[in-house]
């Protein structure tokens, strides 16, 4: 039906018959000559109606924005004061022989350009709409050049692209399963996959021994700007090798991708243990770009008089540190309570601080509410710890360690925003030697990625003492992003099974859930690791998009609602019946206020 995208028009087609399809982006008319601006998913072309056309002109006077037209013409070259240079084809036009309308359209909710400004839900609701608008194509036509590069260069690796199911079962992942009732199989369900994970290891064991899967993953789970309930990951698992040969292939993969796609040279991927990240940083996925860094300051803080200091400084769990801002005394009063507010959504009680105004006066030049509260000897080896400076301005977290480095892990990421203290563009970082455990509230041990993950301890070292054991396991992080994740994974039965006894599993529960495991563990499972990148927070990272709603065609909203074809939605009693399901009716405790006559 069409020669040619509208967007790839430029000199090299002039005097050439074209025939092109697109939607109206404007129509003016000026003065008895009609000018369209026809888009498609390449661009912008003008194309200029005159009367000299006859019927067709008639035709393009009745046309409207978003109509869906046919344009038949001659390319020719604007005048040079006509000249566009802020369009691709800014230097040609379209004199059109023929118009035809396609299909017409009503008037759009909202203007469909970049500079519009409209709600999300609204462009959620209208989503086909939505995703004409410049940027939406843009997104979705750069993540599909993503995709394709990253299949091309494992292909080139040698791995075979290869599908796990959709329908399986529930297994401990770190969130709730989306459940599927079975029909055929009353009273039994399946579940979405979190991630093939499970699957990919059963792989190894076959003997596939490169796979890879640009793979859906489903997680019930409450949801953030960089969460969906179904999203989309690049999973990949190889045999006989080590965690440093998995970790190249990967970031070679993501270096090549930037720097064909982006014109950007990553350079050297550092590797940073999660000890050294959580302690620097108060955070397991630091970014770089920040030269802010927390600095422990416990034992200068036992024997203040101050509790709030001096008391988890003598907590084995606790945890005082300081973080310098360079240059920061211009920050008001009003900022730093704002900052203040901000830290307790982590759980901090508050956001001690100092304004150095004069370091060599101890007595007089040092500005807080708490400087009563510090000898002067503290004063100075706390100004010596941190190098501190005239105009620099010191906060401090002091509580249990978890509070102290999530609050100002946040509030290192919070300042380099709001001050641009970043110092380069991209800053990518491997994050190795993650605890293999943590504690839950209730005491037991969960783990930390997932319980396939290899311990770097042996079996008899795990069950002595679980909370010392150290995982195989690898975070890529760029720009405070975790990109990706993997580990090497456990391929003996033995270290398995210590493993499903620390986190409390039942040898009935092991057989029940990975019984299929368990057993393909027994018939020669090779060394193998892996990991997984979420190719929507990579895209959002390259395209710099706020949310990973903007770079996935069809989003659910925070809600995990889908506005535009109203779901999750009811289904009628005949469908449950053969689902031998029925809806337990709501007791009065259990329904929300809204929901109360």
């Amino acid at each position: 039906m069409r020669s040619s995208y509208c967007g790839l028009l430029d000199t090299t087609f002039l005097d050439q018959e074209v025939t092109l399809c697109g939607w109206v982006d404007r129509r003016r008319d000026h003065g008895g000559v009609i000018f369209i601006d026809l888009r498609d998913r390449e661009g912008i072309v003008q194309i200029v109606c005159d009367p000299d056309s006859g019927e067709h002109f008639t035709t393009a006077d009745g046309v409207r924005g978003e109509f869906v037209l046919k344009i038949c013409g001659r390319v020719r070259a604007r005048s040079s004061e006509t000249i566009n240079p802020q369009m691709k084809t800014g230097e040609i036009e379209v004199y059109a022989t023929e118009v035809e309308i396609l299909n017409a359209s009503d008037t759009p909710p909202f203007q469909l350009d970049e500079h519009t400004k409209v709600g999300e839900e609204v462009r959620l609701l209208h989503r086909f709409l939505d995703l004409r608008r410049p940027e939406m194509q843009s997104h979705l036509y750069f993540r599909s050049k993503v995709t394709s590069a990253i299949r091309n260069f494992l292909d080139d690796s040698g791995f075979l692209d290869i599908e796990t199911p959709i329908l399986t079962r529930a297994t401990p992942e770190g969130a709730r399963d989306y459940l599927v009732p079975s029909r055929t199989h009353e009273g039994k369900f399946f579940a979405l996959p979190q991630s093939p994970q499970l699957f990919k290891q059963l792989l190894m064991v076959s003997g596939f021994d490169r796979y890879y899967q640009v793979a859906k993953c489903f997680r019930d789970e409450d949801l953030r700007a960089d969460r969906q309930p179904e999203f989309t990951q690049i999973d990949i698992e190889a045999s006989f090798v080590s965690d440093t040969e998995i970790m190249t292939i990967a970031e070679d993969m993501i270096s090549q991708l930037f720097s064909s796609l982006h014109k950007v040279e990553l350079g050297t991927f550092p590797v940073m243990t999660h000890a050294e990240a959580m302690h620097r940083f108060g955070s397991d996925k630091p970014d770089l770009r920040i030269p802010l860094e927390l600095v422990e300051i416990k034992d200068l803080m036992k024997d203040v008089d101050f509790k709030v200091f001096s008391a988890p400084a003598n907590d084995p769990d606790g945890r005082v540190t300081a973080l310098k801002v360079p240059g920061g005394n211009s920050l008001s009063r009003k900022k730093i309570d704002a900052y203040t507010k901000f830290v307790s959504i982590y759980g901090a009680r508050g956001l001690a601080y100092i304004k150095v105004n004069d370091k060599t006066d101890i007595e007089e030049g040092l500005q807080s509410p708490i400087v009563k509260f510090l000898p002067n000897d503290v004063r100075q080896q706390l100004l010596d710890t941190l190098q501190a400076e005239d105009g620099d301005l010191i906060f401090f977290g002091a509580d249990k360690g978890k509070i102290v480095s999530e609050a100002l892990g946040a509030l290192r990421c919070k300042l380099g925003a709001d001050l641009d203290l970043y110092t380069c563009e991209w800053a990518p970082l491997w994050v190795v030697d993650f605890p293999m455990f943590e504690k839950t509230d209730s005491g037991s041990w969960t783990p930390l990625h997932h319980p396939f993950t290899q311990p770097s301890c042996s079996v008899d070292e795990l069950r002595a003492d679980p909370g010392a054991a150290l995982s195989k396991a690898y975070d890529m992080v760029l720009n405070g992003t975790e990109l990706g994740g993997g580990s090497l994974r456990i391929h003996d039965g033995a270290m398995q099974q210590a493993v499903f006894e620390v986190l409390n599993i039942n040898e009935e529960e092991q057989q029940e859930k990975f019984g299929f495991l368990i057993e393909a563990l027994k018939y020669g499972c090779p060394p193998h690791a892996g990991l997984a990148f979420g190719l929507d927070r990579l895209i959002m990272l390259m395209v710099g998009a706020a949310s990973i709603r903007d770079v996935i065609a069809f989003p659910k909203t925070q809600s995990a609602q889908c506005l535009m074809t109203d779901a999750p939605g009811l289904v009628d009693s005949k469908q449950l019946r053969e689902l031998n399901i029925r809806l337990r009716e709501k007791t009065k405790s259990e329904k929300p206020k809204s929901e109360e006559s």
